[in-house]
Parts: structure tokens; C-alpha cells; sequence
């Protein structure tokens, strides 16, 4: 093998199966025949002497050494993809896959979105949002979500702390008599986000207030609908202190009790420890360090 050229059709074949993991599908991506494409995976099995595929009638699956050698085929690619790049297609738009929660992409992400175009014209930016971030690097080259710091395959990249403050309207407070006393919230309905039900019990039970269930007001699928709900006047939501730190500059909504309680979580940047950390990357990584740093000083 030493004197030999690796096989560069079979080695893009076996990517496109081994991430699809369907003869069919890499068939269809390589607009080539399923019987094309199995050519070609035997033809790097013979080549490096081991099996790749455990096939079956209806599926495929990698084997040991068919796991071991995609992560480094992976990130070969890009190396390969990045080069080319960087020859041939200069001037043209860098393109980078971010994933994110959705209330952290609607009511921080979106509204900086602009002031990062601005900065970075040559990176397009294409977001998607869900309740549950999925690491999925072969879908997004970037995720951010919360954790403790610890993810399986993934480097962390720690962005933001997750702070609880409730926030509601200055004009919900203007009858209260002593304006700083949590005691206020038994008069008012408590905004509750499905995504994170404890945040108010733990809250309360921060600032000692035993007598204020915790359970009762209404209940809005995520946080982003509460913090509507408080915008409206509604009531009081708790709020995550890097999303509502916008509002609470523009005065929008105020934070009525200076108590802000520090949970073991954070937003984290994650990339996948099988990708290459491109140019882009860094960019937006950094630019996320800066934006957040300066709405929390």
C-alpha cells in the first residue's frame, strides 16, 4: 500500500455512505447507481484489506475500522474543502450551519444578526432552532445550548452563565408599597416556561419566600412566550438574565428584586471534536464572546 495512491472515488464514496448510511441514499447524493456505489466501497475494502459495511438485507452499519477511518475521512474533506476554498473560490460567501435553542435564537441571536452582517459580509449565517439543540455535526458546524460543560465528542466553548431574574412592566410595581419585596409576586400571576419548570420554585426558595406556590399563574411552552406575556403586562416571568438583559436596557421590562440566583449551567459553543475549526468558526465564536460580554458588563 505504501507506493500506492489512496483511491480518491472510493474514499468520497465511502463519506457519503458511512454519513448516510444507505448504499440507496449515497446512490441518490452522488447521482450514481446503488450498484456504483457498492463498487466502489468493495473497492476500498480490497484496497485496505478489512471490511467497512456490515450489511445486512435491509441496512448498513459501520464496523470497527469503518468507525475509526470516517472521522479522519471527515475531516480529511474538509481540509481538502477548506483549500479549495481558499484557491478557487475567493469572494464568495462563507456558509455556516449554526443550531440553537429557540429562545436563545429569537430573542438574542436574531436581533445581533444584522451588527454581525455588517461586521462579517462574506459569512452567511443559517440558523435553525429547536426546544432540544442537537449535536449533529455532520448537520450543523455549530451548536449552542446549555449543559454543565460536559458533552460527549464535542469541544465546549463556554459563552454566557444562566442566571434567573424575574422581570416584568414598570407598571405592575407602581402600587407596590415596598418595591424590592419578593412578597409583591402573591399579588400578581407567575409566567412559567414549560421548557424550564423549576425556575421559579428555585427562585423563591432562593429568597426564602415559602409562602408563594411556586406551581400556580400560567404556563407558556417555552420561555419566549412568557417573556411576550410579561411584555404584555401580564404578569411577572423569570427570566435568563443574558436574554432579558436587552430588554431590561431598553426598559422594556424591569427587573423588580436586585436577587439574581446563579444556576450550575451555562450556553456553551459546541463543535464537533471530528471538525475541523475553520476560519469561520473562530470568527463567529469570538463575536459571540464579545456581544454577550459586553450585554452582561
Amino acid at each position: 500500500m505504501r507506493g500506492r495512491r489512496v483511491p480518491l472515488n472510493p474514499i468520497r464514496t465511502f463519506e457519503v455512505a458511512a454519513r448516510c448510511l444507505s448504499f440507496t441514499a449515497a446512490a441518490k447524493e452522488l447521482n450514481v447507481t446503488q450498484v456504483a456505489v457498492s463498487r466502489q466501497i468493495r473497492a476500498l475494502e480490497e484496497y485496505l484489506e478489512v471490511s467497512l459495511f456490515e450489511r445486512s438485507h435491509r441496512s448498513i452499519r459501520l464496523t470497527e475500522n469503518g468507525q475509526r477511518l470516517f472521522p479522519a475521512i471527515n475531516r480529511a474533506l474538509d481540509d481538502i474543502d477548506g483549500a479549495v476554498a481558499a484557491v478557487s473560490m475567493r469572494g464568495r460567501r462563507d456558509v455556516l450551519s449554526v443550531h440553537t435553542h429557540t429562545t436563545f435564537g429569537q430573542r438574542w441571536l436574531i436581533p445581533r444578526l444584522q451588527r454581525f452582517h455588517d461586521r462579517f459580509a462574506d459569512i452567511e449565517i443559517r440558523l435553525t432552532a429547536s426546544a432540544h439543540p442537537v449535536i449533529d455535526a455532520r448537520a450543523n458546524q455549530v451548536v449552542i445550548r446549555t449543559g454543565t460543560g460536559r458533552f460527549d465528542g464535542c469541544d465546549a466553548e463556554f459563552l454566557a452563565p444562566v442566571e434567573l431574574i424575574p422581570v416584568c412592566t414598570k407598571a405592575l410595581t407602581k402600587s407596590w408599597k415596598v418595591k424590592s419585596s419578593p412578597a409583591n409576586l402573591a399579588r400578581h400571576t407567575l409566567l412559567h416556561s414549560l421548557a424550564r419548570p423549576n425556575d421559579w420554585a428555585q427562585w423563591l426558595a432562593s429568597v426564602g419566600m415559602t409562602t408563594i406556590d411556586a406551581t400556580r399563574g400560567l404556563k407558556f411552552e417555552n420561555s419566549v412566550l412568557a417573556y411576550e406575556a410579561a411584555l404584555q403586562g401580564i404578569g411577572v416571568a423569570m427570566g435568563v438574565r443574558v436574554l432579558v438583559a436587552q430588554y431590561l436596557r431598553l426598559g422594556s421590562l424591569v427587573a423588580p428584586f436586585p436577587h439574581v440566583l446563579p444556576l450550575d449551567l451555562g450556553y456553551y459553543l459546541l463543535v464537533s471534536k471530528d471538525r475541523r475549526i475553520s476560519p469561520g468558526i473562530k470568527v463567529f465564536r469570538d463575536w459571540l464572546r464579545d456581544e454577550i460580554s459586553a450585554e452582561l458588563s
